[in-house]
């Protein structure tokens, strides 16, 4: 029992860190945001709601300039203002937007979020174990090794939950009548809007997809629909 008292620790740890992080996410995000209101977005989010058998979909707006949309332990979706901005400025459209919205109901659609939690858990109990283990083979630098491991398993996991999301998005927007376009679309200009191109990174050290890559699983599949 007491060589499990490390993990239990750890995986302890991680359960109670997890609470954390998702309590100060929802205050946060409640405290700066607000409903969405722009009139030609609200349209094209029903058209969503309606491929969903849904009466709506609300969407929040949270207030920081960076580029991003969220999907929020509770379930809710929310734009940046620094989208809305880009919107503003013609950098991009309504309908790039609304898979952005279609994106961020796919991860809460197939439970990415919670899924999330559970490996941010399992991550814990996973450096734990390889850290005793190979602290016995490599003093001194076991803890190192096992996190590196750790990180590029959960890269691992966030890319998959991207390209799962991204898929949910394509078949939705589909069927509200949108189409995938604009999600090809926003995807070229996402590294120039973002400023993170991850040229020359590896991909299995990135939490998400290259872009090209998530273009071609995307277009692969409306081809495979159009057939």
């Amino acid at each position: 029992m007491l060589k499990l008292l490390p993990l239990l620790l750890m995986i302890g740890y991680g359960l109670l860190m997890m609470r954390f992080s998702v309590w100060r996410t929802k205050k946060q995000l409640a405290e700066y945001s607000q409903p969405l209101r722009d009139p030609a977005l609200l349209a094209l989010t029903q058209k969503l709601a309606v491929a969903l058998e849904l009466p709506q979909i609300k969407v929040n707006v949270y207030q920081i300039a960076a580029v991003n949309g969220l999907a929020a332990p509770d379930g809710q979706i929310y734009l940046t203002q620094g989208f809305l901005d880009r919107k503003a400025a013609g950098a991009v459209s309504d309908a790039e937007l609304a898979s952005v919205i279609a994106h961020e109901l796919g991860h809460v659609a197939l439970g990415h979020t919670r899924r999330r939690m559970i490996d941010f858990t399992g991550q814990n109990a996973v450096v734990v174990m390889l850290s005793a283990l190979l602290n016995r083979m490599l003093p001194g630098l076991g803890m190192w090794i096992a996190n590196m491991i750790s990180g590029l398993l959960m890269a691992h996991l966030s890319r998959r939950d991207e390209f799962e999301a991204d898929a949910y998005a394509a078949a939705l927007l589909v069927k509200a009548g949108i189409g995938v376009a604009p999600q090809v679309s926003l995807f070229r200009k996402l590294s120039a809007l973002t400023g993170s191109a991850g040229a020359g990174t590896p991909a299995w050290l990135l939490s998400h997809p290259k872009t090209d890559d998530r273009i071609a699983a995307i277009e692969a599949l409306a081809t495979r629909w159009d057939a």
